[in-house]
């Protein structure tokens, strides 16, 4: 039902430095692992809405209708520089208390859901990306979309699960250090700007 060059593909894309892996990467370099397994859970349902408009193909109405597009396009780059802008506001007062983190494990996944959910580029990316692997003449397309759709949605669940576990493992020399955590923190910021800017100035 799927094939190598589909996972490595999909591997290879997952492992891109986007918006979801920085949000991942930033949650558990500042608030632990714990936290960064919620983000990677977020993101990854984020791109559920995305898939699903892909498998319909509805991203092909989206993708014809401008005004639609330019709305989505729009709050979502403005959602990545509002998180810019509060966590370099944030700088050099951080709060890692463990009662606080855990309060705020379902915040963490509901921002990585909006982070993820509103970008249009990915329903974009998806109806380009994953009929290249249905098999010609194939009996049942739309089940195989939905195959596919799973397991590229486990790949990117994985991959962003290591990914925070490797920043939860290195947040103990991060946090005793505030040179290098405020240094840090504003690069995830400055990165999360650059990201809503270029998403705002995508073309369809």
């Amino acid at each position: 039902m799927f094939t190598t060059e589909f996972l490595i593909t999909s591997l290879i894309i997952v492992m891109l430095p986007g918006t979801g892996v920085i949000y991942t990467i930033s949650t558990g370099l500042f608030v632990g692992r714990r936290a960064s397994t919620a983000a990677a859970v977020g993101c990854t349902f984020g791109s559920i809405p995305h898939l699903l408009v892909s498998i319909l193909g509805l991203s092909a109405i989206l993708h014809l209708s401008a005004q639609a597009f330019v709305l989505l396009k729009y709050l979502g780059a403005a959602y990545l520089l509002y998180v810019a802008w509060t966590m370099w506001r944030d700088t050099g007062r951080l709060n890692i208390e463990k009662k606080r983190c855990q309060r705020g494990m379902r915040a963490i996944a509901v921002k990585g859901f909006l982070i993820n959910i509103l970008n249009p580029k990915l329903s974009m990316f998806f109806i380009a990306f994953l009929p290249q692997f249905v098999p010609i003449g194939s009996v049942s397309p739309v089940l195989h979309l939905i195959l596919l759709s799973g397991i590229f949605m486990l790949i990117t669940l994985g991959v962003f699960l290591l990914y925070g576990l490797f920043a939860g493992t290195v947040r103990d020399y991060v946090i005793n250090s505030p040179r290098i955590l405020n240094h840090l923190q504003r690069s995830f910021a400055v990165a999360f700007a650059a990201l809503g800017a270029r998403l705002a100035m995508a073309e369809r």
